[in-house]
């Protein structure tokens, strides 16, 4: 299988599946002298794990973090560096009765034909679960990068129909709710919502909004390695994603040049801009200002409504999908997206090393 591996210079491989023994990454280009330790990653890896509320898949894993190389009295080495996660609470007969069908929403027939083979349990490589390498390797690049003075946070600002008020924005609430969304009276009404979809054994889409501050002007190559192409390029790697948008994103069809232009202006002594409707990314480059993304994340597929599908035989068949799942994906992949958009800015900020003299 190709395209487990991510970056150009801080480039990182996941491994593992779902249910099998465990799974893990390997981060290679990482400098050395990086202060690290598995309490710091494993700080990121709470934030992902299964089991933290009702809003979320009641697998207990503990995902306890362990740094198998790379790493010497606290500090890297400038060697790969390889971190494992062990599975220990899979109950792979969950999925015994999908074996040979294809459930709706997920990668199984995708699989089925380009390989002739798969692992049914739980997704195998296409499991939500493969995003926890990604995690554990995006918080060695977020410290990297705060060695840079850059900051990374992300948020869920709406879960279906609900909302958040930007007016009461309070980034601390972030971490106060299971929802991970930065208004409380937002936080409230879509709990209400959600435990009206799991009585009715359904699932919701939500938007996960990430802010990254402090990247100088000039990170992103002009053409194919655009800093918003490369965020995209990340953010749509995970499994659930179906959207991407950068600074007004999709709102720019109802906008006039007049409007959406960034006026430059002179702050503090400084080249800044008057608003920040790109995003922060201008012609494939940071401006210096924030860079705004976010990502539309579908409903969980794995919902437990009888569904219509056809198995490996090619007959139409019925399906009640058994296990334990998420009845929402993004509040678990807020951490994700902070994952991943480190990653692809540490990667080019070391990679514009090279820009000139």
């Amino acid at each position: 299988m190709a395209g487990s591996t991510f970056g150009n210079i801080f480039k990182i491989t996941t491994w593992g599946e779902s249910h099998g023994e465990g799974i893990g990454v390997v981060i290679d280009g990482c400098p050395a002298g990086l202060e690290i330790d598995a309490d710091y990653i494993q700080s990121f890896l709470d934030r992902r794990k299964p089991g933290q509320s009702n809003f979320t898949t009641s697998r207990n894993e503990a995902d306890s973090v362990s740094i198998m190389s790379g790493v010497f009295e606290g500090k890297t080495l400038g060697t790969p560096i390889s971190l494992m996660i062990k599975n220990t609470s899979q109950i792979s007969k969950d999925y015994s009765n999908i074996a040979d069908v294809y459930r709706p929403g997920h990668a199984d027939y995708g699989f089925d034909v380009k390989y002739g083979f798969r692992d049914y349990r739980g997704g195998g490589r296409s499991s939500g679960r493969e995003t926890a390498g990604r995690v554990a390797a995006g918080a060695v690049a977020m410290k990297l990068l705060k060695s840079f003075g850059i900051d990374i946070y992300a948020y869920v600002s709406r879960i279906g129909e609900i909302a958040i008020d930007k007016n009461a924005f309070d980034r601390n609430e972030i971490s106060k709710n299971p929802l991970c969304m930065p208004d409380r009276a937002a936080y409230e009404k879509a709990a209400d919502y959600m435990k009206e979809l799991i009585e009715a054994k359904d699932s919701s889409g939500a938007l996960v909004e990430c802010v990254i501050s402090g990247v100088p002007a000039g990170i992103g190559e002009p053409v194919f390695d655009k800093l918003d192409a490369r965020l995209s390029y990340a953010i749509m790697s995970i499994g659930a994603v179906k959207g991407v948008e950068i600074g007004d994103g999709f709102e720019v069809v109802r906008s006039r040049g007049s409007d959406n232009n960034d006026s430059f202006c002179i702050k503090d002594g400084k080249v800044s801009k008057e608003t920040n409707h790109s995003g922060g990314i201008l012609g494939g480059i940071s401006d210096g200002s924030d860079i705004i993304l976010r990502a539309a994340f579908k409903p969980t597929p794995s919902i437990y409504q009888k569904q219509k599908t056809v198995n490996s035989k090619g007959e139409e068949v019925e399906i009640e999908i058994k296990g334990r799942h998420d009845p929402i994906v993004a509040p678990r992949a807020v951490v994700v997206v902070e994952a991943m958009a480190a990653l692809t800015i540490a990667d080019m900020m070391l990679v514009n090393r090279a820009s000139k003299v």
